[in-house]
C-alpha cells in the first residue's frame, strides 16, 4: 500500500482554468433539478394547468435524462468526452430557452424532455472531463464535482424563487443565459480529451444490470427516488407560498443536501461503514416522509419536515453512488449510466404519479407512499448485504477516502 501525506496533498480547488469551467456548468445543471420548484404553482396558476399536469415538468426531464443514459457511454466513446459535453450544453441552453418561450404546458412538458437529453449527456462526461483534466487526482476531482453538485442544488431554487418573481419564464431563460456563458468556457478553456480504444456497445449498461448486486442497488435507488421525488415534486402545492419564499424553503433543503453530500456521508461512513449508514439514512428518511405525509397540510411541520429530508438526500447520493461503483464489476461509466437509468425512472414517475394520487385518494396518499416505497428499498438493500460488507472492505483498503480539506488516498 501506498499514501500521501495530507499535508502534501494538493486542493482540490486549486485546478486548471478548464476543471473551473465544467465545474461551473456543473452548478448551472444540477440547479435544474430544483429550479422549478418555486415556480409550479406559478405555472399551475398562468397556464391554467393542474398540479398533476404540471408535475410532468419533473416526470419528462427525468425519464427522458434516464433513457437518454443508456446511450451517453455510446456516444461519448465515439464523439469524444469534449463534444459529448459541448453537445449536452447546447441542448441545454436551446431547450431551456424554447421552455421559457413555450405558451402552454405541454410546449414546456416537451421542452423539457430535451433538456433531459441534454442533461443526460453533460451528467455522465462532466466527471470524465473534471478528473481527465484536474490536478492533484481523483479524490481531489470528486471533492470538486461534489461541491458542484451541491452548490448547483443549493442556489436552484434561490435562482428559480427570485426570477419567478418577476415572471415564470425568467428561470428558463436565466439557465439559457448561464448555460450559454458555460458552453463558450468549455469550448474555450477545456483540451480535447482521448478517446477510449474501444467504443461501448449500447447495450452494456443494460447487460450490467444483469448482475445481482448492480441491479439490487439501483432498485434500492429506484424506490429511495421514489421517495426523495414525491417531496421535491409535490411538497410546494401544499406550502402555498410565493415564488421567493418556495425558493427560500427549498435553498434550505439544497443546503442541507449539499453540507450532508460532501461533508456528512464521509464522516458516517468512516464511523458506521456503508451498510449501516445507508441502513440508518434511508429509516430515517422513511421517518421524514411519514412525517410529512401525516402534516402535510399544516405548515409549520410541513416546511421544516422538508428542509431536514436535504439531510438524509445528502447523506444518500453520496454513499449510494459509491457503493454502486464498489460492488459493481463492470467500467465505472457503464455502471453509472445503468445505475442512473433505473435511479431516475423512479424519480420520474413518482411526481405524476403523487398527482394522480391526490386526485384519486387525498393530498397525504402520495407520501404515505413515499414512505412505503423507501421502506421497500431497505427490504430491497437487505437481499445485498454481504455485498455491502464486502464494499466496506475494498472501501477501507482500495479506495479514497476524503474529507474537505483534509484527503487522504490510500492506494
Amino acid at each position: 500500500m501506498s499514501g500521501t501525506h495530507a499535508g502534501s496533498v494538493a486542493s482540490p480547488f486549486r485546478q486548471p482554468k478548464a476543471v473551473f469551467a465544467v465545474a461551473f456548468a456543473c452548478v448551472v445543471s444540477f440547479m435544474g433539478i430544483g429550479l422549478v420548484d418555486p415556480i409550479l404553482p406559478a405555472i399551475s396558476h398562468e397556464l391554467n394547468a393542474s398540479p398533476s399536469e404540471v408535475t410532468l415538468l419533473f416526470t419528462s426531464y427525468l425519464v427522458v435524462t434516464a433513457v437518454a443514459m443508456l446511450i451517453t457511454n455510446w456516444v461519448s466513446s465515439r464523439l469524444g468526452a469534449k463534444k459529448t459535453l459541448i453537445a449536452g450544453l447546447i441542448l441545454i441552453v436551446v431547450f431551456s430557452a424554447l421552455a421559457g418561450a413555450s405558451p402552454s404546458i405541454s410546449g414546456i412538458i416537451g421542452f423539457r424532455a430535451g433538456w433531459g437529453v441534454g442533461n443526460a449527456l453533460f451528467i455522465a462526461t462532466s466527471l470524465a472531463v473534471i478528473v481527465a483534466s484536474a490536478s492533484g487526482g481523483f479524490a481531489g476531482a470528486i471533492v470538486l464535482y461534489e461541491t458542484a453538485l451541491g452548490a448547483g442544488i443549493a442556489v436552484g431554487p434561490l435562482l428559480g424563487g427570485t426570477l419567478g418573481e418577476i415572471s415564470w419564464r425568467g428561470p428558463f431563460y436565466g439557465v439559457a443565459a448561464l448555460m450559454a456563458i458555460a458552453l463558450i468556457a468549455t469550448i474555450v478553456l477545456v483540451e480535447p480529451i482521448q478517446k477510449p480504444a474501444h467504443p461501448t456497445s449500447l447495450s452494456a449498461p443494460l447487460r450490467a444490470l444483469k448482475h445481482r448486486g448492480l441491479l439490487t442497488m439501483s432498485l434500492t435507488a429506484l424506490c429511495y427516488n421514489w421517495g426523495f421525488f414525491t417531496v421535491l415534486g409535490y411538497a410546494p402545492f401544499p406550502m402555498e407560498l410565493s415564488p421567493i419564499k418556495l425558493g427560500l424553503v427549498f435553498t434550505g433543503w439544497g443546503i442541507m443536501v449539499a453540507i450532508f453530500a460532501v461533508f456528512g456521508a464521509p464522516w458516517l461512513q468512516a464511523r458506521l461503514g456503508i451498510a449501516k449508514t445507508m441502513y440508518a439514512n434511508l429509516a430515517a428518511f422513511a421517518v421524514v416522509v411519514l412525517v410529512i405525509a401525516i402534516w402535510t397540510t399544516d405548515r409549520a411541520v410541513l416546511i421544516p419536515a422538508v428542509i431536514i429530508s436535504g439531510i438524509f438526500i445528502g447523506v444518500n447520493n453520496t454513499i449510494t453512488t459509491q457503493a454502486v461503483m464498489t460492488v459493481s464489476p463492470v467500467e465505472k461509466p457503464v455502471a453509472s449510466a445503468a445505475y442512473g437509468f433505473v435511479r431516475f425512472i423512479g424519480g420520474g414517475l413518482a411526481p405524476y404519479a403523487a398527482g394522480r394520487m391526490v386526485l384519486a385518494v387525498n393530498i397525504h396518499f402520495p407520501f404515505y407512499i413515499g414512505a412505503g416505497a423507501v421502506v421497500l428499498g431497505i427490504v430491497i438493500l437487505g437481499t445485498a448485504h454481504s455485498m455491502l460488507t464486502r464494499a466496506d472492505w475494498i472501501g477501507g483498503s482500495a479506495m479514497c477516502a476524503y474529507t474537505i480539506p483534509i484527503m487522504v488516498c490510500i492506494n
